[in-house]
């Protein structure tokens, strides 16, 4: 779906080719672990048999000290997106931009017509609550932001929760935050929808795992649109396995190697100073400014990196790339051709 010029339906997947360096998914390297594929496959024995979902959702709600009945599980965040745009009937929606477009492609394949609220490079892409229109009943902003990488206060989102407003929030990058310190999931905000996912640290993008965290009457809402069965019986396992104590230090703990790798990737990419970056980055990835960058982004290609093109963004040009964050051995062959291309 191309709307003003940007292609909503492009994502990071498209970049990546036999050969290729990705640096344009952000998924974790080296994932899904061994301990998760064992259980994941261990749960192959039971596809006779319909997929239950309730030790699943027992096992989020439990991740995140909330009752199941404020839990919807869906097949990744992708389609928490769509059920928005199912369930509701919002009168002036409202996609807060740069961000992850399939919140605002879903709204508008169901009919709805959206309006943006664009953030900007030279304020650190930091979200203004007065800049959202008063009137607006549906209201969408990832945090941590892709591809900006912002990761904006719990203070400011609450600031955004109004009377007869459905405030969304993609946290589908919050466990790769350590200790998730700006997370509303779970929090008793009226009207507050948090959108989770389980793709990107663990590494389940094919397996399609995600989960909504919201006030039991809006999940009721959103689960009278849902098709039955929407996850299989492995995706369920992987949540139940994703939930637990363990696997939550567990995905601390690469949150906290996420930190200090992409420091060591932003500080490289931006001795040049042909570079920029803006704002205060958190997730795991960055996003950069550099003059040609769409030309750029082709050299890569040849010499064997793939990263993510920032033009299919609203608010953002050809001259914007997002760079997946990797291990420190992978980013320091990335830069070597980094900086042979930039001179």
């Amino acid at each position: 779906m191309a709307v003003d010029g940007f292609d909503l339906d492009h994502h990071g997947d498209l970049e990546v080719g036999d050969g290729l360096v990705d640096l344009a998914v952000n998924v974790r390297t080296g994932t899904p672990p061994a301990w998760l594929l064992d259980e994941i496959t261990a749960s192959l024995t039971d596809l006779a048999a319909y997929p239950r979902s309730d030790a699943a959702t027992a096992a989020v709600a439990a991740r995140h000290d909330c009752d199941p009945d404020q839990i919807l599980l869906t097949a990744g965040a992708a389609e928490a997106f769509v059920l928005i745009a199912r369930a509701f009937r919002p009168r002036h929606p409202v996609v807060v931009h740069p961000q992850f477009t399939e919140p605002e492609s879903a709204l508008r394949s169901a009919g709805h017509l959206v309006d943006r609220v664009v953030l900007r490079p030279e304020n650190g892409f930091t979200l203004d609550p007065r800049a959202v229109p008063a009137d607006a009943d549906l209201v969408v902003v990832g945090n941590p932001t892709n591809p900006t990488s912002v990761l904006h206060p719990a203070d400011t989102l609450r600031e955004l929760a109004r009377p007869e407003r459905i405030l969304v929030v993609d946290e589908a990058f919050m466990d790769a935050v350590p200790g998730e310190p700006e997370s509303l999931a779970g929090a008793s905000i009226p009207g507050l929808v948090v959108i989770r996912s389980l793709t990107k640290t663990w590494g389940l993008a094919g397996l399609r795992v995600g989960y909504v965290v919201a006030a039991a009457a809006l999940v009721e809402q959103l689960a009278a649109v849902q098709a039955h069965w929407p996850l299989s019986t492995p995706a369920l396992t992987a949540a139940i396995a994703c939930s637990t104590s363990e696997a939550t230090a567990e995905a601390n703990q690469a949150a906290q190697a996420f930190d200090s790798q992409r420091t060591h990737l932003l500080t490289g990419l931006t001795s040049s100073p042909r570079v920029s970056s803006y704002g205060v980055p958190r997730a795991p990835f960055v996003l950069v400014h550099v003059d040609g960058a769409d030309q750029l982004r082709e050299e890569l290609r040849r010499r064997g990196f793939a990263v993510r093109r920032g033009d299919t963004f609203p608010g953002l040009g050809p001259d914007w790339l997002r760079i997946a964050v990797r291990p420190e051995s992978v980013t320091d062959a990335f830069l070597k051709v980094w900086w042979d291309l930039l001179g």
